[in-house]
């Protein structure tokens, strides 16, 4: 039998156990241990079902050989005098980073073909730890440090993930507070034709906050699946919020449409966080005309704007929590603390900038958010031109759909 025929068979909380019967007869393995990153991306911890060995040590995701293929995502082999290889491999659901698979097999049986073919088990072995998540709670136990609150618990039951990828962008995003909650929002939905992303303030601390935040998601989810376009899925959420709050919990959020084969998208940026567009020439926050925040007042009607990316692009928004940010100190701008941050990670790959950014917003003093989240998102694009320092997308009205 293959490993994924292993794995489709094996009970959820028994994945580990199937695969490392299956490592054995395939690659004469003789250990195999996974580590998931914790909530808060500070760990890599092994997984420990029911009759497990001797598993291994916690490691922090900024050392080790386990820390350098989560970061890298690449495989590493690993030789050392003895009869016995460590074979280190990213454990990856389409550019989220679950974990790392760590290995050991005969030397005489280690090489590129055999890390390779690894690869693609650990690849298999991500999706099917995503589908076994719904079905038992070892895994999301084994990402916790510590105890999550029940807020935090139903921000990481709603929001989609770190990260996605695909052949025209690449998306990742971090958060903290990471066990409790900053009541924030975040959500994409990609397809062949569009990538739409909603990312919103945090509403504050606590479980009211991380309420009022479901509430929204559903509904902006809700509208999207209805097909209904941008600007009516932020009216319908602004009724929900309204109909049920009366103005008590409004929600800054920035909803985006971008069209995988031009580049062309649209924006609603309902009281938003802020959003940055960098490119080699010039980092800058692009201004957008902002409009009431949804579940403010009754039937607010909203509009959308337009914007351009080119190949090269790189967006990156930022939530500091809720109404606009202060500034750090003296003559500051509001801004600054973001522009120094984004700067500072401008040459860092796009998995690292969201949360650098986010532990350098949280560690500038007095003016420091109680929580913070960021999202980035790389624009390769589908043949629409190349960046230079004559073509920077535009802001103006939408034009209205073709019926």
């Amino acid at each position: 039998m293959t490993v994924e025929g292993a794995l489709r068979g094996a009970a959820p909380h028994l994945l580990l156990d199937s695969l490392r019967t299956s490592l054995a007869h395939l690659y004469a393995a003789t250990r195999a241990d996974l580590l998931l990153v914790d909530y808060g991306f500070t760990a890599l911890r092994p997984v420990e079902p029911v009759q497990a060995p001797a598993g291994m040590s916690h490691t922090p995701v900024d050392a080790g050989p386990a820390g350098r293929v989560l970061r890298t995502q690449q495989p590493y082999l690993f030789r050392d005098v003895g009869p016995t290889a460590t074979v280190y491999l990213p454990v990856t659901v389409r550019g989220d980073r679950c974990g790392v698979l760590v290995v050991d097999l005969p030397a005489d049986r280690s090489g590129p073909e055999t890390t390779a073919s690894l690869a693609r088990v650990a690849e298999t072995l991500g999706h099917a730890l995503r589908v076994a998540d719904r079905h038992t709670d070892l895994y999301r136990r084994t990402r916790r440090t510590r105890a999550l609150s029940v807020a935090g618990e139903m921000q990481w039951d709603t929001l989609p993930g770190r990260a996605c990828s695909g052949p025209a962008f690449d998306l990742h995003a971090h958060w903290e507070p990471a066990y409790t909650s900053g009541g924030h929002l975040l959500d994409w939905s990609a397809t062949e034709r569009d990538l739409v992303i909603v990312v919103a303030d945090g509403g504050g601390p606590g479980t009211p906050a991380a309420l009022a935040s479901t509430l929204a998601l559903m509904a902006i989810r809700n509208a999207r699946r209805a097909g209904l376009d941008l600007a009516t899925q932020a009216g319908l959420t602004d009724q929900a919020l309204y109909g049920q709050y009366r103005g008590r919990h409004p929600l800054s959020v920035l909803l985006l449409r971008i069209d995988l084969a031009t580049g062309e998208a649209e924006v609603v940026d309902a009281g938003s966080p802020t959003l940055w567009r960098l490119r080699p020439a010039a980092t800058e926050r692009i201004e957008l005309d902002r409009q009431l925040p949804l579940g403010m007042f009754e039937d607010t009607v909203y509009a959308p704007q337009s914007l351009r990316l080119l190949p090269g692009d790189r967006l990156v928004f930022v939530a500091r929590g809720v109404g606009e940010p202060t500034a750090g100190g003296g003559d500051e701008a509001p801004d600054g603390p973001v522009a120094r941050a984004l700067a500072d990670v401008s040459h860092r790959e796009g998995a690292d900038v969201p949360r650098a950014v986010v532990r350098a917003l949280r560690g500038t003093g007095r003016a420091a958010p109680d929580a913070a989240l960021v999202l980035c998102l790389d624009w390769r694009g589908h043949g629409t031109g190349t960046p230079d320092g004559n073509r920077h997308g535009g802001l103006g009205p939408a034009a209205p759909a073709s019926p």
